[in-house]
């Protein structure tokens, strides 16, 4: 009888810690910040939404050398290095005197993101067995899932008296977790067959190409991923505002609480279900609960609306990005599972800032609901581009393999 390779390894729930920390930080700030920029500067909903985005340009400026940075100076260094940059940036908010500053400091640390998650990605994938990388890197989205959606209601309840110096100084012991469990991670050696896939790489001496900070076969499902995250904006920034519009505001935090518990029981089914059938399985039925739940919220007049809808989306966005994730890792081949990780976090931070600040937008000339609405209409869209870019390319491959054999 056969036995399944381990997931649970110390290394394993080591680097699930660290990234957990860090996505935390991230999301509590996504919604903390929006109300500062509201509630201290006086700021409107484009600038609300600029707090976030100005985070997410950071990232998206470091996420194409990232990748590549990652796969040539070692997974364990580069990780390190942005934690230490991501924690010190956090300590820097405590001296932002002004906007600008404030901007700055929101700059570097978000290109300190770009570069720390895409190291503990693919240092989670490398810990994975071939053969389970869904189920593997299901659990370890699974961290990231319920940082991105503990944050916004821990957020919120940091900044209830709006006292910054609270917040930051709870971001900077969590930073700090983050950065420990980094210190205490243990990478595996690359495989001969990704060390012999390198060596051609390393010995051609030639011009950069787009190719060497962009995996392009991570490119479509990155794409789809774009809008995902593009809707998702919505959610994390912009939720208590909504619930004070519909007069619901006590509701805000139990949203995101339902919406991680969502994401935490289905979890482990959604990874088997990866690893036994193909992935169109979890797409469509996770797009649609997504749209649904969204425009749902966009609805809702009680708080058992809005805790509803929550329970939809959070089935809807569990099934969703571990399935992108752990493809944008398993069609890129081994040595380039840095690149491909960075490909993925690339797009999926650039539709997180451009949703946030579009978003933003449409609250700002119209209200929350109408938001809501098209936060809703957005995911729908992605359906097709899916099938394009993925379902239907991976078919012909599949149909012309199958052929390949009969012959």
């Amino acid at each position: 009888m056969l036995t399944r390779e381990r997931i649970w390894t110390k290394n394993f729930v080591v680097v699930c810690m660290s990234s957990f920390f860090m996505f935390l930080t991230f999301y509590i700030l996504a919604t903390a910040f929006p109300l500062y920029v509201k509630d201290s500067l006086h700021g409107d909903q484009q600038q609300m939404g600029l707090s976030i985005t100005i985070y997410v340009i950071g990232g998206v400026l470091i996420r194409p050398f990232s990748g590549q940075w990652v796969d040539r100076y070692g997974k364990k260094k580069m990780a390190i290095i942005g934690m230490v940059i991501f924690l010190l940036a956090c300590i820097s908010y405590f001296g932002a005197k002004g906007m600008f500053m404030f901007l700055v400091i929101r700059l570097i640390h978000g290109m300190s993101y770009a570069i720390a998650s895409t190291a503990t990605s693919t240092i989670a994938s490398s810990l994975v067995p071939n053969s389970r990388q869904g189920t593997g890197m299901g659990y370890f989205s699974m961290f990231m899932s319920v940082g991105m959606v503990i944050g916004p209601a821990l957020g919120l309840f940091l900044w209830k008296d709006k006292d910054i110096h609270v917040l930051l100084l709870a971001i900077c012991v969590i930073a700090a977790l983050s950065l420990l469990f980094t210190l205490g991670m243990r990478v595996p050696k690359p495989s001969q067959e990704a060390l012999q896939s390198m060596k051609p790489v390393e010995r051609a001496k030639r011009r950069l190409q787009w190719s060497d900070f962009i995996e392009p076969k991570a490119l479509p499902i990155s794409a789809v991923g774009f809008i995902l995250a593009f809707a998702y904006s919505s959610l994390s920034g912009f939720m208590s505002s909504f619930t004070i519009e519909i007069h619901q505001s006590q509701v805000a935090g139990t949203f995101f609480v339902v919406f991680a518990l969502m994401i935490v029981v289905f979890r482990p089914l959604i990874g088997k279900i990866f690893d036994s059938y193909n992935e169109h399985y979890l797409y469509y039925p996770g797009i649609i609960l997504f749209a649904v739940g969204m425009l749902l919220l966009s609805q809702a007049h009680s708080a058992t609306m809005v805790l509803v809808a929550g329970v939809i989306m959070g089935v809807g966005y569990g099934a969703l990005l571990p399935c992108f994730q752990a493809l944008a890792m398993k069609l890129a081949p081994e040595h380039r599972r840095g690149s491909a990780t960075g490909t993925f976090f690339l797009l999926f931070d650039l539709g997180y800032g451009l949703g946030s600040y579009v978003m933003g937008m449409i609250a700002s000339v119209s209200d929350y609901r109408m938001m809501y609405v098209v936060a809703g209409l957005v995911p729908l869209l992605s359906a097709a581009l899916y099938y394009v870019l993925h379902h239907r390319p991976r078919a012909k491959i599949q149909l012309h393999n199958q052929n390949a054999k009969l012959v």
